[in-house]
């Protein structure tokens, strides 16, 4: 017997369109006055990219703004030109940050045995279509062939494209690979730096290059709107510790939705209700167990009474 009866909310289309219509007119204010700085990763002149309200939208006005196709861009970091998955641009941008962004570079293919259950893979994707490789565990499969790095795009697993999925379902391909199975993957690497000591612009707003310093940032709402949001100690805590919880179960490292979970239960009084959300949400098709909403709950509510560390 189920833990929670989850029943399905029935909301008011007038109320849902009146929510909406405030969410467009805040995003195109959003988007109209806010301005970014880019570069490429491997080196570029310094770009400006504005009205964007999601990620494709960000890397549309890259693209316009090098001039080359938007589908070149595997990801994109903050504040650093270097390949730190600790740096990814997710679901919000701080608004001193600084964007790189990193394009397609070299393809190749490598023949994987799989002799243990496990890869060895943390899993995440650019939330534009692209799943690539965010960390490789110490003395695993995958750490034992010197060809796959951090940063490296899952294009296909043997002849079946991965391009366009979520990142939660090549993670569930790649662990449903029988053990003793030899298969391909084709990978694209990152275009490699041209130099190694690229560094920003100075901002010419006036002030020195100081980047990421603010706790203001602009996130990307899973229903399409951007807001300017203060970040609290609370939170960013509590999202990193779900995005933790995510990948021992998943094997995926998804900051957006973490964030989604943690915006899910950020005004709910108990476990019941934070349930009912997540039932009655997109996130419902990941099928977590009510044990796993139970310690997601748990991560929250010690998120809320600063019993969490860093």
């Amino acid at each position: 017997m189920p833990l929670f009866n989850r029943k399905p909310v029935q909301k008011n289309k007038d109320d849902q369109a009146a929510v909406q219509n405030k969410h467009n007119e805040h995003d195109d204010q959003v988007k109209q006055n806010l301005v970014f700085h880019c570069q490429q990763a491997h080196g570029s002149p310094t770009g400006l990219v504005s009205n964007f309200s999601n990620v494709r939208e960000l890397y549309q006005r890259v693209a316009d703004c090098y001039d080359f196709p938007s589908d070149e861009i595997l990801f994109c970091t903050l504040n650093t030109h270097k390949m730190d998955m600790t740096k990814l641009l997710g679901s919000q941008i701080g608004l001193d940050d600084f964007i790189f962004v990193h394009r397609k570079g070299r393809p190749k293919e490598i023949e994987i045995a799989k002799t243990n259950e496990a890869l060895g893979l943390t899993i995440t994707d650019n939330g534009s279509g692209y799943c690539f490789i965010k960390r490789i565990k110490e003395n695993s499969i995958i750490d034992k062939i010197s060809y796959i790095s951090v940063g490296d795009h899952i294009e296909k697993i043997d002849n079946e494209t991965m391009v366009g999925r979520r990142h939660y379902e090549v993670a569930k391909m790649l662990k449903d690979i029988p053990k003793g199975t030899v298969f391909t993957l084709r990978l694209i690497e990152p275009i490699k730096a041209g130099f190694s000591n690229i560094e920003p612009r100075s901002s010419k707003r006036g002030k020195s290059a100081s980047y990421g310093n603010g706790k203001e940032t602009l996130r990307f709402k899973a229903n399409g709107a951007a807001q300017i949001q203060k970040e609290t100690d609370e939170s960013k805590k509590g999202i990193d510790k779900i995005n933790q919880l995510l990948e021992n179960l998943l094997g995926i490292s998804d900051f957006e939705l973490a964030t989604q979970i943690w915006e899910k239960g950020e005004d709910k009084l108990n476990s019941m209700d934070f349930a009912e959300a997540i039932d009655n949400s997109d996130l419902d098709e990941l099928g977590f167990t009510d044990d796993f909403i139970i310690e997601l709950w748990g991560v929250i509510t010690d998120a809320r009474a600063g019993r969490l560390k860093n």
